[in-house]
This record gives C-alpha cells, sequence and structure tokens, in this order.
C-alpha cells in the first residue's frame, strides 16, 4: 500500500492470470504475431483467424441487420489506446480515474485496449475484429493491484469510474476487472448506474481452481456476472462458478495485445475478461436492433436466446453457466426471446427506477461525443440459422459434467 492510497483494493484480472485448458486438452503454450513489418492484410488475416467464436457465432450473418450502431459502450479498464488501427474512429473522450500519470487513453499494460478491440474493433490494419464493430468505446481509467504498489492512486477509482459511466452516453458498461472485497461506495455506485438504466456486465473472475471466492463487481445483484467457455462448448477450468454467474461466453484461445509497445498480439487465454467484452457486444447488437428498449428489455432477450445446458429444466439456471451462453443471432436473425416489461429487472425480479440519484463528481464526469482519434452459440453441432455449421461441437450439459462435473441447480435469487 503507497502513501495516500487508503485501503487498496486487489483486484485479479484475468489477462494475466495464465491457465491450464481442461484437463481433455492439451495445454496452450504462449507466442506472438508480430504487425511491424508484416503485410496488415496477412497480419489481420492471421489474427482474425484465431477469433474462433465470430464463426461459431455467425457474425457475419448478424452484421447483415445489426453491427452496434448507435452504441456506445463505457469500458472501465486500464484505459484505451485509441491508435490502434482497429480502434482508430471507434473511441470518444474517456476519463481516468486513477489519478496517476497519463490520461484515459494511455493503457497501462494492453489489456483494456483488448476488451475495446473485442468488443468494437474494426478490424482494419491487422487489428482483432469487434463483434460490434459499429459500437463506440469511452474509456474509464483505473488502476489494477500492481500500479496500486508502485504509486499513489485514488483508492475509490472504480466507484468513480462506475457512476461517471452511468452519467455519460453509454447505454453498456463493461468492467473485465474484479475484486475479492465487497465496498458500500461501489455498491452505492452499481445502483445509482442502474438508476440511469445502465446494462452492466463483469467478470466473474479465473479463480476457480483457487478458493473460487465470489469476486466483485460481479456479484452485485444489479450487475450481470460473466463465466467463460473454449472453443468445445466447456466451461473454462478458471472461470468462477456459483449463484453469481448469469452468462457465459467464449473466453479462450482469445489473442490479445501482448504489451505497451502495441506492436504484436499474443496468444493465450482471455478468460473471463474476454468473455464480459463478448457478451457486452452481444448487448450492443441487440440493443442497436432495438434502440427503443431498455436495459432489462436487452438483458432479458439476451438471458431467454441464451443457448441453455442440455436436458436442464425451464426455470433453472447453472452456476456455471446461468441462463447460457450469449448468442446475439439468435435473437436478431430468429426472433428468440421476448423484451417483457420494460422497467422489471430480469436480475431481481424487481421493479426499476430512472429517478436521479446523486450525481458523480464534477471530476469524474464523462465528456461526450468527440472521438479521441479526432480531436456463441453452443451446445450442438446441428446448423443453425445463427450461422451454420456452430464448431462448438460438444453439448453445454454434458460438456459440463465431463470436464467440471457440474449440473443444472435452481439457482438463489438475488435481492437488492
Amino acid at each position: 500500500m503507497t502513501a495516500g492510497m487508503g485501503q487498496a483494493r486487489k483486484r485479479s484480472e484475468p489477462r494475466t492470470l495464465r491457465r491450464g485448458l481442461l484437463c481433455t486438452l492439451a495445454a496452450v503454450g504462449m507466442w506472438t504475431v508480430g504487425i511491424a513489418g508484416m503485410a496488415p492484410a496477412a497480419v489481420a488475416a492471421d489474427v482474425q483467424s484465431k477469433q474462433w467464436y465470430l464463426k461459431a457465432m455467425g457474425a457475419e450473418d448478424i452484421w447483415k441487420s445489426a453491427t452496434g450502431e448507435g452504441i456506445t459502450v463505457a469500458v472501465i479498464d486500464s484505459g484505451v489506446n485509441p491508435s490502434t488501427p482497429s480502434l482508430k474512429g471507434q473511441v470518444l473522450k474517456g476519463l481516468d480515474l486513477s489519478e496517476t500519470k497519463g490520461d484515459a487513453t494511455d493503457d497501462y499494460d494492453g489489456h483494456g485496449t483488448t476488451m475495446a478491440e473485442l468488443i468494437a474493433g474494426t478490424g482494419k490494419g491487422g487489428g482483432l475484429q469487434g463483434l460490434a464493430p459499429g459500437a463506440k468505446i469511452i474509456p474509464m481509467r483505473i488502476s489494477d493491484t500492481g500500479r496500486q504498489n508502485e504509486q499513489s492512486v485514488n483508492a475509490h477509482d472504480a466507484e468513480d469510474a462506475i457512476r461517471a459511466a452511468a452519467d455519460s452516453e453509454a447505454q453498456i458498461i463493461n468492467m473485465s476487472f474484479a475484486s475479492d472485497f465487497l465496498d458500500p461506495q461501489e455498491i452505492e455506485a452499481v445502483k445509482y448506474a442502474e438508476s440511469k438504466g445502465k446494462l452492466f456486465f463483469a467478470g466473474v473472475g479465473n479463480s476457480a481452481k483457487k478458493g473460487n471466492k465470489p469476486q466483485y463487481p460481479a456479484n452485485y445483484p444489479e450487475v450481470v456476472g460473466v463465466a467463460a467457455i473454449d472453443s468445445e462448448g466447456r466451461v473454462a477450468d478458471y472461470s468462477q462458478h456459483g449463484d453469481f454467474v448469469d452468462l457465459a461466453a467464449p473466453g479462450n484461445d482469445i489473442p490479445r495485445w501482448c504489451n505497451t509497445k502495441f506492436e504484436s498480439y499474443c496468444d493465450g487465454d482471455g478468460g473471463t475478461s474476454s468473455a464480459t467484452a463478448i457478451t457486452s457486444a452481444s448487448a450492443a447488437l441487440i440493443w442497436s436492433a432495438h434502440p427503443e428498449w431498455t436495459a432489462n428489455q436487452v438483458l432479458r432477450v439476451m438471458f431467454e436466446s441464451a443457448a441453455a445446458p442440455e436436458g436442464s429444466k425451464k426455470g433453472t439456471l447453472s452456476n456455471y453457466l446461468g441462463h447460457g451462453v450469449v448468442r446475439p443471432g439468435a435473437h436478431i436473425n430468429r426472433g428468440l426471446g421476448k423484451p417483457g416489461d420494460p422497467n422489471l429487472s430480469p436480475l431481481t425480479n424487481k421493479k426499476t427506477t430512472a429517478s436521479p440519484a446523486p450525481s458523480a463528481p464534477a471530476s469524474s464526469q464523462a465528456p461526450k461525443g468527440e472521438s479521441e482519434s479526432d480531436a456463441v452459440v453452443t451446445g450442438s453441432s446441428k446448423s443453425t440459422d445463427d450461422g451454420g455449421q456452430l464448431g462448438l461441437i460438444i453439448g453445454i450439459g454434458a460438456a459440463v459434467v465431463i470436464a467440471v462435473g457440474a449440473f443444472a441447480v435452481i439457482r438463489k435469487r438475488r435481492s437488492a
């Protein structure tokens, strides 16, 4: 702990936790794909070919109807570099809430930029292809444990960032950071975001084999907790599980920026960080197709159109997958899922209101508009309307049982 920090919270970043794959698979080694000096088209093809979930989710077919246009995602992370080829023109003016050297566009480890590209990257010039390339990004920079140990930081940067995101034009909040500790101020910030009509996604964490302790903000009732699966439709062995899991999304074998030089991508598991970004992008696709909907309606459709564990009974949820694996194409292309009551939260089953709560401090208010650069489907091998052969060939229900001994259970209802 450094002077002036107050009580710093330990945050676990999925990117930094190197885990083995499930026991049925061989371990994946680290390797890099160099960008400098290579033809951009060739690099793009190479990197994007490793984004296996795009084909599995039928992204090309989804983009014929929705790309995320008109939707903005606040990315609470390590910062976002708006100058990568894939993010040029995609990043709006953001904020640094950590009160450390740099600003929202100074990504201190590459994690936030990777998340932004997975959500809204255009894929140009050798970059990652975002699932919602029509969406825009507002970066909200906060500190991680290493940064907290190195310098004086704002000890309340996470809650300040959540409030700033709530006050911004963003409809969706993506937080691929996690903490072991419940924080009363963060609870209030999360409730404030809900009162402002935001849809908040957070990773459930990557420590299933090291205590499986609930992570925050994913464990708050108003936040959608996201777990990770692999390309075979199996729950990743590192993905934390419990009644805080609401949805699952691809997390294994997804490229990421290697470091802050932004010269090359590395292979590896993106963990629940990447799964959260892909879930946020899925929400952006659905919301762009129905801009008049509320956050509750978008989320309800995500729950109803998710690929649930095989053999699970209606009304049951999995502690490993929640409602199931996100598949925006099931709604956009086939109409699965009904929006329902615009003011009833599918998370808490309570009425939500848009009544204003106390505003965030002026220092954490998010600017609007201005661009920084300018100033699964799973569970079946059958052919579906979501994009032909899914590629996720093992049924979720069976795969979960084989891989981690999970089963569908009645989930405890969350309460505020």
